[in-house]
């Protein structure tokens, strides 16, 4: 795979096949008191990128983290490496969400290209890692979130910011009954004989179908005390095959993460 610059983050791509690519943003959002005090908070797209001459590696820097890129045959190794530069805690549930998106088809300026093949317009091709393996994300409402299962306890004693109890984001994200079961998001190509996918060794939500068409899996960040640092390892996916044969590299790939971490 190649990597290069776009304007919200990083574009990866085939060498020999122009119908394989697909964007990261880092991030989008952040939640639960990540970064910015609060429970949902918009992120950013404004970070400096550099890609090294033959576009193998790419890395952006702040004052509070890393992130690299590594490309490889099938996808790109992530490190994400975060440092809590606040005056507070981060609480267990902490987290940022990373857009990873196949392109935009909207109004909004921006100079990503759309990938019609993994848009997904009727929502059968993107799958969650539910309790009984892979699962279709669109449920009740397409958009609805998924939560950590491990996670729940924490989650579910967040002091809620509306005051009809429900959390800031319901509107657009609807809480779902079905919780993911560890880090993994996966597309199938329209003719389902492609799949792009990321993965995160520690993890807080899954969601998907927004605007972009982009899949959601927020990066756990949490806990974290003022001055300490974390890093979160993570990997795209972009080749030749099933959803099945995604799920296979990710158990092989995150082999030592206990699912529901």
């Amino acid at each position: 795979m190649n990597l290069s610059i776009w304007d919200r983050g990083v574009k990866i791509a085939s060498p020999t096949d122009e119908g394989t690519f697909a964007y990261l943003w880092f991030y989008e959002w952040s939640m639960f008191g990540a970064v910015r005090k609060g429970e949902h908070k918009s992120g950013l797209s404004d970070w400096t990128w550099t890609v090294d001459s033959d576009g193998k590696f790419a890395q952006s820097d702040s004052d509070w983290f890393k992130i690299s890129a590594e490309a490889t045959e099938e996808g790109a190794d992530l490190l994400l490496e975060v440092t809590n530069n606040t005056d507070r805690d981060w609480p267990d549930i902490a987290a940022i969400i990373p857009c990873f998106n196949p392109g935009y088809d909207g109004p909004t300026k921006t100079d990503a290209v759309a990938n019609p093949n993994f848009f997904d317009d009727d929502h059968t091709h993107t799958y969650f890692l539910g309790e009984n393996g892979l699962d279709l994300i669109a449920g009740e409402a397409p958009r609805e979130i998924h939560f950590n299962n491990s996670q729940m306890p924490s989650i579910e004693t967040w002091h809620k910011e509306r005051e009809d109890g429900q959390f800031i984001w319901y509107h657009k994200w609807p809480t779902s009954k079905r919780n993911a079961h560890a880090g993994l998001m996966v597309r199938e190509s329209e003719d389902r004989t492609q799949s792009m996918a990321i993965a995160w060794d520690s993890f807080l939500t899954a969601q998907g179908h927004n605007p972009w068409k982009c899949m959601h899996l927020s990066v756990r960040v949490g806990p974290l005390k003022p001055g300490e640092k974390k890093s979160i390892r993570g990997k795209i996916y972009l080749f030749d095959g099933s959803k099945e044969d995604c799920l296979a590299k990710f158990e092989k790939d995150f082999s030592s993460v206990r699912f529901g971490e």
